[in-house]
């Protein structure tokens, strides 16, 4: 074979195979390297077969009339689908392109061949994508969308989801000719945030999440509408959402019956708490007149009978001293009872009562307990009797928590209005409270001081101290003049 006709260097570098034939027997004369390897066979055996033998699919009548259409004219082309055979007998799809040419006088055909099986790979892997996709899409609940805002304020949904009909009563069709129709959906006081939330999301290029009402006239029913999608730009300076919107409906409808359940519970729980007060208040008014009145006309009658008892009986003198010590210790049993029932500083002000029960604390578990209240001369506070007594609780039940707890040797508590609100802080230098504690099921000290927060409108929260510790801030509204 004369050199000339050997593939040129470049030819024998291509990643495409490339094939040199004897224009009328069709024999193999060169191939490439890309050739040589993809069919597994050295060039003397390539050189030993022809065209057929090379794509045994190939029809001689076909491809005779295909080369005859060629003419003899240098450089024209014309291409085919195959599938060539390798060595160890497999075949792999082709596309075939033969150009004619003329080397040496002698007329030639480069055929050259471009594997497709990566082109049929992609496209059976792009059709198992797409099927996943369909698949994922049919079961997931509700309507994927994507959204389109243009500069110029026009709005267009490109795709959408079947899901779009079973959500929003619109057909596809009916949706993308005119995107306008799911803002009029929309009900007008909920129109509002879908407008400014879309806003906020293009601004920020940041997810757009949206809750809101729609209105289906064809069912004449309301539903609310969860939207979440993730935007991006695209040409003309337009931006596009990729998103899902969901029907929550039905967790709306939970969410509002457990707040109405909540708030159901919040006036029960303070209807009881004032029944309780109530209650005490009468048990201690009841205790301190009866009962206290009682006992002290049994002392006078004790000592009156002591004054009458004869000199010449030491014993009964002894026990008319035993009872009249008895007596005594009942009436402070009764008076310390009547205390925790309903105390009394409690009707001389939340200040009083608030100071007085600093006191006792300090006294009783010899803890130092300051007590602050800045107040201008002859300002007062005005407080409800039942938020007074109710902040009065939330303060003993805090100073028990310090108590068991705390591990505290210093407590200081600040009572201090705030235009129309009022602040009690209290703060301990003990080991803090660490924030599980707050979560426990028992923690039943801590639910009951919020609880009595919330039934009168208050709030309270936990922190840690300056320092060290715990603080506990209760804030309440003052009662305005009558």
């Amino acid at each position: 074979m004369s050199p000339i006709l050997a593939l040129a260097a470049e030819m024998q570098a291509a990643a495409s195979e490339i094939y040199l034939l004897d224009a009328v027997t069709l024999r193999v004369i060169d191939a490439n390297q890309a050739a040589r390897l993809n069919l597994g066979m050295d060039a003397a055996t390539l050189q030993a077969m022809d065209a057929y033998a090379l794509a045994p699919g190939l029809d001689r009548a076909a491809l005779g009339e295909l080369l005859a259409g060629l003419g003899e004219e240098v450089g024209a082309q014309v291409s085919l689908r195959t599938r060539l055979r390798r060595l160890d007998g497999s075949s792999y799809p082709v596309r075939l392109c033969f150009l004619r040419i003329v080397r040496d006088g002698r007329s030639l055909l480069l055929a050259i061949a471009d594997d497709l099986s990566l082109e049929q790979a992609s496209a059976q892997a792009l059709a198992q994508s797409q099927a996943r996709f369909d698949a994922i899409v049919r079961n997931t609940p509700g309507l994927v969308f994507q959204f389109v805002l243009h500069p110029d304020g026009r709005q267009v949904f490109p795709w959408l989801s079947e899901g779009c009909a079973a959500l929003l009563g619109l057909s596809v069709l009916e949706l993308q000719h005119d995107a306008s129709l799911f803002e009029r959906l929309i009900l007008p006081e909920d129109r509002k945030g879908w407008l400014e939330s879309m806003a906020a999301s293009r601004a920020a290029m940041s997810a757009w999440n949206w809750e809101g009402r729609i209105w289906i006239d064809a069912w004449k029913d309301v539903k609310w509408i969860n939207l979440r999608a993730t935007p991006h730009p695209v040409d003309g300076g337009a931006v596009q959402w990729d998103g899902i919107m969901t029907n929550i409906s039905a967790s709306k409808e939970e969410q509002e019956a457990s707040m109405r359940s909540r708030a159901r519970l919040a006036e029960l729980t303070d209807h009881i708490e004032q029944v309780k007060e109530q209650e005490r208040a009468r048990i201690a008014r009841e205790i301190h007149d009866d009962l206290g009145g009682n006992l002290t006309a049994i002392k006078m009658a004790l000592a009156m009978l002591a004054a009458r008892l004869p000199d010449n009986q030491p014993a009964l003198l002894e026990k008319a001293n035993y009872l009249d010590d008895l007596v005594d210790r009942t009436i402070e049993a009764v008076h310390r009872i009547s205390l925790d029932l309903r105390p009394t500083m409690l009707d001389l002000g939340i200040v009083a009562a608030l100071e007085w029960q600093a006191r006792e604390f300090e006294k009783q578990m010899g803890i130092a307990c300051a007590f602050r209240c800045p107040l201008d001369e002859g300002e007062e506070l005005l407080l409800d009797d039942d938020h007074a007594t109710a902040l009065f609780r939330i303060f003993q039940e805090a100073l028990t928590n310090i108590a068991k707890h705390a591990h505290a040797t210093r407590v200081t508590v600040t009572l201090r209005p705030q235009r129309a609100h009022l602040t009690l802080t209290i703060c301990d230098n003990g080991r803090g409270i660490h924030p599980g504690d707050r979560l426990k099921p028992h923690s039943f000290g801590l639910h009951s001081m919020s609880e009595r927060a919330k039934a009168f409108g208050g709030t309270l929260s936990l922190s840690s101290a300056p320092g060290g510790g715990t603080m506990v801030t209760i804030k309440t509204r003052l009662a305005t003049d009558k």
